[in-house]
Parts: C-alpha cells; structure tokens; sequence
C-alpha cells in the first residue's frame, strides 16, 4: 500500500431505497467505464471493487491533487446520468421509480452520503477487500460459489494476477 496525498478509502454507494437496478449488466458496464476513465485520468487507483444489484464496493486511493468529494459528486452523477439515458429510451416506465421531488434533480439513482471510510491500516485494509469480495458469495446472495467466480469483481485479479478490466493497482503497487 502507498501513501500520498490521500489513504486508500473503503467506498460504498447503495441504489436509492435498495432497488435492484444494478442486476443489469449495462448499468455494471457504466460503472466500469467510469472507473475507468477515472483511472486512465489519474483521479483515483483502484485496489478493489465488487458491484452488486443494488451497490457497490470500492476500495480506491484519490490521486494527488484531487478531493474526495469531487471524484465521488463527478463518479456518481455521471454514472446517474448515463443510466438515465439509458432509462429514458429503453425502460421509461422503470425511469418513473427513480422520480425524486427535489430541487435540484428530477430523478435520482444513488443514495445520498455515500460510506467513505479511510484506511489507515494494513489490516483493516484486507478485512474491507475481503469483505468486497466475498460480498457475493454471502449466504444472502448466493451470486456465485467462489469470490473469484464473481464477473463484476476484482477478486479474480487478486486470484490469477490478470487485470480483466485494464484499471485495477494490486494493493502492493
């Protein structure tokens, strides 16, 4: 683990009132995309991630020079954006559950106030990386039988050193 500016942070956002939108795959695909661009953009390194039906873990590191609130506001409203395009052409009628009275927003797919916590220790770093990945092997979800089985996971990165997805850091870099 290095530190720079910033310690790596244990992220979760949960999709508003725990709906499932998230079972999709191209709402999973929005997400990696800005995890993506996040990276290639030097904003964050990700050490870990698992996305499930209805939230996300995290476990990344703000790159100097950037706030926290920033990257979360920018990684959330544009993944909201890109999902709502998305609902407005293909599922309207799903669209409808998201409408929100607020000032500011007509719809809304994220929970405000994220969880962001820092780590500050190696082992309460790989409790929460544990914890992302074994998320769906839970008993609760029973999404697959081995963590690395898991599609929308770093845990198979972390089990063969392949980097599927082109944007994750091993804890170690």
């Amino acid at each position: 683990m290095q530190f720079t500016e910033h310690h790596p942070q244990f992220f979760t956002a949960t999709i508003l009132e725990w709906k499932y939108l998230l079972k999709e795959n191209k709402y999973k695909d929005i997400i990696i995309g800005s995890l993506r661009f996040l990276v290639t953009n030097n904003r964050v390194k990700v050490n870990s991630f698992v996305i499930m039906p209805n939230h996300l873990h995290l476990i990344w590191q703000i790159q100097s020079g950037h706030k926290r609130e920033d990257v979360q506001r920018d990684f959330l409203k544009f993944t909201g954006q890109q999902i709502r395009f998305d609902m407005q052409v293909n599922h309207t009628e799903w669209l409808k559950e998201f409408e929100v009275n607020a000032k500011d927003r007509r719809y809304q797919f994220w929970e405000r106030n994220p969880l962001s916590v820092d780590l500050y220790s190696e082992p309460v770093f790989f409790q929460k990386m544990n914890y992302i990945h074994y998320n769906p092997a839970q008993e609760k979800w029973q999404l697959c039988e081995f963590p690395e089985d898991y599609h929308y996971s770093s845990a198979l990165f972390y089990h063969t050193g392949v980097d599927n997805w082109g944007f994750l850091s091993h804890y170690r870099n």
